[in-house]
């Protein structure tokens, strides 16, 4: 990601999708980014979002190798994230999710954790009651079940 898209300040929504990015850089001119769509890359990590943690809203970042959130806590705004098929495979990387205040929209499908979690059955149920303020997960409504937690009915 080169040194001139911090030229772009007016710039509310940016794809670099399917570029072989490696990593996330740049993006400090970027004051009224919105929408950033990194999907199909070669991205590891989202180290580089600090500078826009405080405006983006959208992430699309699909089809990378991500494998650890560390650093998501940054984006306050951040409404959508769509990460399908990435490498996210720990319950201890997913709930760091829920640092994010206005989350309410979610794509993690084809990520080993769902994978497995899909394939016991339980994965809506185990991922929603983690990230209890989302309205949507992986294309689905989120329905809030009534009654306390223990409730099993």
């Amino acid at each position: 990601m080169d040194a001139s898209l911090s030229t772009l300040i007016n710039c509310e929504r940016l794809s670099l999708s399917t570029n072989c990015i490696e990593k996330i850089a740049n993006l400090n001119g970027l004051k009224n980014l919105r929408i950033l769509s990194l999907g199909r890359n070669n991205i590891k990590n989202l180290n580089g979002l600090e500078s826009v943690g405080d405006t983006l809203e959208e992430l699309w970042i699909s089809y990378n190798l991500i494998e650890k959130l560390k650093g998501i806590h940054v984006m306050k705004k951040l409404r959508v994230l769509y990460m399908s098929n990435n490498l996210v495979k720990e319950w201890a990387e997913f709930v760091k999710l829920a640092d994010l205040p206005s989350l309410a929209d979610l794509v993690f499908v084809g990520n080993p954790l769902e994978e497995k979690h899909t394939a016991e059955g339980n994965w809506t149920e185990e991922a929603t009651k983690r990230l209890s303020k989302l309205k949507k997960l992986d294309g689905n409504p989120v329905i809030k079940h009534g009654g306390d937690e223990g409730d099993e009915n």
